[in-house]
């Protein structure tokens, strides 16, 4: 048998065969046990499970950022775009904000509501009944158009270029399985993969690194971080894809990423979704009944940390094999007709029989992870936010098949838009370019609502409302204008050039800053919060104290450490 053949063979596949099905029961026999366990207990513990030691919060939240997206976009930008694109995932530091800043925040309500909070209820309970519903219609929206869709089509292609199988065939079937996994597994099952799969992942992935920096370099690592900086340095029509801000307009890519706006933009995406958003949350809000606040505070903050020091890694994990592809075609070294196969022809090239194998695993159980993360927040939004205020009184069973028939219809709906999205901007473009519509009016309602006492609950209700129909319309537009570079005739698209043709990221920030003035306004016409609003959001000394109790010089350290590692990436590929 050849050890170092580029096809699966028999070996690959009976290590997946074996791999698959210890995995299944590995997942199967932690549900049956916490099942048990919770015999008796509310809904609440499919939806959110329960209080999971800190660093499986660590590996769920990592597990839950990173999918198919990663696999094939990330990795296809890294071979397109060098190191461009790196301020999305180069975000340790701003997990350190959910479990440092906000955390605090969220478990003051669970005090006060007496239950596990979703993010809408944080909102209905700081602003409106309105605006907590608005959030949940936005954030499956946004799942739809960002999730379901790009977790087909990237699924798809990942395996037709790893096992050659058709592209719908993948995409669906992986849809389905994940599906099936996320009804019968529930929040356990969606941790136990994560713990599963996140070592898998991460080793496989660097295994890619090296071996890819050793064919490239002739059996050397660093002369192949070399040959790989040196052909990278020369792309871009010598501007090179090696660093990670353009300044000169004659740069090409100036023009998709200008200068420092390209970080500001992915912060503002950043603390959206690491801060605010259901998907990553859900993961640090799970305790028992009864536990202390600083022991919730305590494990939810070293579970973000340990979130962040994986968060470092995925630009050497998917990126920068993207560049190593890249710099392997021009050798003539593999052939990669489509930069979005650059990461599926690494596993197939450089990874040796058996470990593409092992490697896979880790792969398929990445995309389940991930989009059944997803699933699940979908359905832990519809239960409790919208089904169970309709649906007073029924049975815990019935909410839980609620919440599954919910999962269903969010699948349909991906499958609906996947066509759309098929004609838009490239893959990481598009997902980045979605999310930059919607993350202002989050960040500007939970920011301003929990910095400032003074903005009304009307502010928050109309911010969330006006930002979100503004970031639809710049969405229609983008379908229509293909991203503003089509060539728009009449007077109405000469008018509006600078909503549709601005900058995506530009047009981010400057949304965010309209919002902004827009609530201060508002809340300079409209009834000031209530008494017990304001308490949401105000630290009592014994609250205070709990703060102080959890966390320590390991929290610190470890905080600090994160930092630097992102400073250190900064500074490197300035």
């Amino acid at each position: 048998m050849n050890w170092n053949s580029t096809e699966f063979v028999w070996l690959d596949w009976a290590v997946l065969a074996i791999g698959v099905i210890g995995v299944i029961w590995a997942v199967w026999h932690a549900i049956v046990k916490d099942r048990k366990a919770q015999k008796g207990e509310d809904s609440s513990a499919y939806l959110f499970g329960k209080g999971e030691p800190w660093y499986v919060i660590g590996m769920a939240i990592f597990a839950a950022n990173i999918g198919s997206e990663h696999l094939v976009g990330l990795a296809g930008t890294g071979a397109k775009s060098g190191v461009g694109m790196a301020h999305w995932e180069m975000q340790g530091w701003m997990i350190l904000i959910l479990g440092w800043l906000f955390v605090p925040f969220y478990q003051l309500l669970i005090n006060k509501m007496g239950k596990i909070i979703t993010m809408p209820d944080f909102l209905k309970f700081r602003y409106t009944q309105r605006t907590g519903s608005w959030l949940s219609i936005i954030t499956l929206v946004a799942y739809i158009l960002t999730k379901v869709s790009v977790t087909a089509l990237t699924g798809g292609i990942f395996f037709e270029y790893l096992w050659g199988l058709n592209f719908w065939a993948g995409a669906i079937g992986l849809i389905v399985l994940t599906t099936i996994f996320t009804v019968f597994g529930g929040m356990k099952g969606v941790m136990t993969l994560s713990t599963i799969q996140t070592p898998i992942l991460v080793i496989g992935s660097f295994l890619v690194l090296f071996l890819g920096l050793s064919t490239l370099g002739g059996g050397s690592i660093s002369a192949g971080w070399t040959d790989m900086m040196d052909y990278c340095s020369k792309l871009n029509n010598g501007y090179g894809t090696t660093h990670m801000f353009h300044w000169e307009q004659g740069d090409s890519m100036y023009q998709e990423y200008p200068g420092f706006v390209v970080f500001l933009g992915a912060t503002i995406i950043g603390f959206w979704y690491w801060c605010t958003d259901q998907h990553i949350v859900q993961r640090v809000l799970g305790q028992v009944p009864g536990e202390s606040n600083a022991e919730v505070m305590k494990r939810a903050r070293r579970g973000t940390i340990a979130a962040g020091f994986f968060k470092v890694l995925p630009c050497f994990m998917f990126l920068i094999p993207g560049m190593i592809a890249a710099a392997l075609a021009q050798k003539g070294a593999i052939q990669m007709n489509e930069t979005d196969a650059a990461f599926a022809i690494m596993v197939k090239t450089v990874l040796p029989a058996g470990i593409k194998g092992i490697v896979t695993i880790g792969f398929i159980c990445a995309l389940v992870a991930s989009l059944a993360a997803f699933f699940n927040s979908c359905a832990t939004l519809f239960t409790e936010d919208f089904y169970k205020p309709l649906k007073k009184g029924m049975s815990e069973a019935h909410y839980v098949f609620v919440g599954r028939v919910a999962t269903v219809v969010v699948v349909v709906l991906g499958f609906a838009w996947l066509p759309i999205m098929m004609k838009m901007d490239t893959l990481y473009n598009y997902l980045q370019g979605i999310q930059s519509l919607l993350a202002p009016a989050m960040v500007a309602v939970f920011a301003m609502g929990i910095f400032f006492k003074k903005i009304t609950p009307k502010a928050g209700e109309y911010t969330m409302i006006v930002g979100f129909l503004i970031g639809m319309l710049r969405l229609v537009t983008n379908v229509i204008t293909d991203t503003g570079k089509s060539t728009m005739d009449g007077a109405f698209w000469n008018a509006t050039t600078w909503f549709w043709q601005t900058n995506w990221l530009v047009f981010e920030c400057w949304l965010l800053v309209f919002l902004i003035i827009f609530m201060v306004v508002v809340s300079c016409f409209t009834p000031a919060p209530s008494k017990e609003q304001v308490e949401a959001i105000t630290f009592t000394s014994e609250f205070k104290k709990s703060i102080r109790e959890s966390w320590g010089a390991f929290d610190i350290i470890g905080s600090l450490l994160v930092i630097g590692l992102c400073a250190a990436f900064y500074w490197y590929f300035w």
